[in-house]
């Protein structure tokens, strides 16, 4: 019988420990909100604006030479992308990422401007997982999920280890409430395993909600056949994987949703209190915040988890 890994608090302190070795911790800023300071852990201003890169190296670090050298093989609508495409340009691996057709061009220009090939796809009809296994297996890669992999699932966490650090350093008291965005559940769930004494809230965009309906229903609840446009593409996991749910299960999380009225006031809330560019999907968290889905109490933790948007229409959100 083989016996899977599973992503561990260990490994997530692993984690944190190889991207210290690499990157200096991403800012913390604190801002009051219904007068409680609140910890907002800024992922956005990340080397490829989100948080990716952590667990794509984590998990590209932990693969051995011969693998190496077959190369690496992903699927994402732009950060994993890039943060794929990051961590393999610097041990000099050879990467393919399978793209939707409709992923923001700043996104997929960052990633080929990277040295990554990328492999585009219709979301509509086609299956961006189908298409990358074909890939790792017809080129001996190795397929890197954006989500559904214990490494990427601690190399997530590792921001919770550090912005733990970093509200101790502040004087505020440990995290009590985290609230993360949520797609397929790699940085909740990381999260979740590098903070075990705090609440995880998890949050999506109304329609996508899928993780908030599984933890609440107790097993997986896919995204349905008629879920609404939303400008969070980086958020568009129709479902969610085993490990993450588990984890999340486990830990006893709860999600919330947000409308897309409620998000596009949180980019704008964003720019004017943290001065920081925020994309409809790394802007959830907030959200939720603003919108009162989640309360504020002392130690609050909100993950602003990428900055990568597409420009014309985050002028359109800024002229609302």
């Amino acid at each position: 019988m083989t016996i899977l890994r599973q992503p561990t608090r260990a490994g997530v302190r692993d984690a944190a420990a190889k991207i210290a070795d690499i990157l200096p911790s991403s800012p913390l800023m604190i801002r009051q909100i219904n007068g409680l300071d609140v910890a907002f852990k800024m992922e956005s201003l990340q080397p490829i604006g989100a948080f990716k890169l952590r667990g794509a190296w984590h998990r590209l670090t932990a693969l051995c030479d011969e693998s190496r050298s077959h190369g690496v093989v992903a699927f994402s609508s732009g950060n994993h992308a890039q943060g794929v495409a990051w961590a393999a340009r610097r041990l000099g691996i050879a990467a393919t990422i399978v793209m939707p057709s409709d992923a923001p061009a700043a996104k997929l220009s960052a990633t080929m401007a990277m040295g990554a090939e990328v492999v585009r796809y219709d979301r509509a009809t086609e299956s961006r997982e189908k298409i990358a296994a074909h890939l790792a297996h017809a080129r001996g890669a190795m397929l890197v999920p954006s989500f559904d992999d214990p490494w990427v699932i601690e190399g997530q966490g590792s921001a919770g280890v550090e912005a733990a650090a970093q509200m101790a350093a502040a004087g505020l008291s440990a995290p009590v409430r985290v609230i993360v965005p949520c797609g397929g559940g790699g940085l909740a769930a990381g999260i979740a395993l590098a903070l075990p004494g705090a609440e995880v809230v998890t949050v999506e965009p109304e329609g996508w909600d899928d993780m908030r309906r599984s933890l609440e229903a107790g097993w997986i609840e896919p995204v349905g056949p008629d879920a609404p446009p939303t400008a969070c593409d980086a958020l568009q996991t129709t479902r969610v994987a085993e490990r993450t749910f588990d984890v999340l299960s486990r830990r006893g999380a709860t999600g919330v949703a947000v409308s897309e009225a409620e998000i596009a006031a949180a980019q704008r809330w964003a720019l004017r209190h943290l001065r920081a560019v925020v994309e409809p999907g790394g802007a959830v968290a907030l959200a939720a915040v603003l919108a009162k889905h989640v309360a504020v109490v002392p130690g609050t933790l909100v993950l602003v988890s990428g900055g990568n948007v597409d420009p014309a229409a985050y002028a359109k959100v800024l002229a609302a």
